[in-house]
């Protein structure tokens, strides 16, 4: 690369995502989408990161688009680490005119019926990878939350879970359904009585890995021979519109969730199967 400070970079990279203490997905990502973009203006361009220009900046977002078809959600991610790369480490400025954001376009989640989610985690063989799918769905909850649940956290006599540090950074509690606990119970007998993390790795000392989670949900689809798009993530959108459906009201689905704002809660109104709910059209009022 023509530049020598390039080692440099990455360094105050790495001190400023320390800085902000962002989460270890994040800061993986960070570090991908700037190695992409120097190789590229070195290897394509021949230009040093304090050369480049908002041409080339612009050159190398749509060769994301075109060459590397990545989506306009992903663009506008690279786009943010560049922002961030001219202003705190090359103190250089920033135009939003010169790099607009690119828009995009939001779908509705994949959700299951509670038959399909009954027929799903009842049909499972494992005990324990029916504990793992049962908490996802019964409790809402992010597939990591579940791998770094304690023993300590379920909460038996109070029938509920507590969830900790989660994605906005703050602790809170979960919905423990008595069907979840009997299967919870079985496995944590038959499974060495776990005292430390509830679903515990190979590796001693550490829970299981969010890909395991996966895998668990993966096999069992191909077992089914099912072909719709579920994912970890599908039982926790179908767990909210469930509750929707049932007369919860948003702000306690929220609490459930644990989303820091309402605006990401309010997609279950589209996604529950009443639709937009008692409302009638004016053109059938007639």
């Amino acid at each position: 690369m023509p530049n020598s400070n390039v080692g440099s970079y990455y360094q105050e990279l790495e001190n400023y995502l320390e800085l902000r203490d962002l989460a270890p997905n994040t800061r993986r990502s960070y570090r991908s989408f700037l190695r992409s973009y120097l190789t590229w203006i070195s290897e394509t361009l021949g230009v040093s990161p304090e050369e480049a220009t908002y041409d080339d900046i612009r050159s190398y977002l749509l060769y994301l688009k075109r060459v590397q078809k990545l989506s306009n959600h992903t663009i506008n991610a690279h786009s943010s680490l560049i922002r961030f790369f001219r202003l705190f480490i090359l103190k250089q400025g920033w135009s939003e005119f010169e790099v607009p954001r690119m828009r995009y376009t939001t779908a509705l989640p994949f959700v299951l019926s509670k038959e399909e989610v009954f027929a799903f985690i009842d049909s499972i063989p494992n005990l324990k990878h029916k504990a793992f799918v049962a908490l996802l769905y019964s409790s809402g909850l992010r597939i990591s939350e579940v791998c770094h649940l304690r023993y300590e956290d379920v909460k038996r006599k109070e029938k509920r879970l507590f969830i900790r540090c989660s994605k906005n950074r703050s602790d809170r509690y979960a919905l423990l359904s008595e069907a979840t606990l009997d299967i919870l119970t079985d496995y944590w007998r038959t499974h060495g009585k776990p005292r430390g993390w509830l679903f515990p790795s190979r590796k001693l000392g550490f829970p299981i890995a969010t890909y395991t989670g996966s895998v668990y949900i993966r096999e069992h689809l191909q077992r089914l021979g099912w072909t719709c798009p579920v994912t970890s993530h599908t039982f926790r959108h179908s767990f909210a519109t469930h509750l929707y459906e049932q007369g919860a009201d948003l702000l306690m689905i929220q609490k459930h969730l644990g989303h820091r704002s309402i605006n990401s809660t309010t997609i279950y109104v589209h996604l529950a199967r009443a639709g937009l709910g008692n409302v009638i059209s004016p053109f059938d009022m007639r």
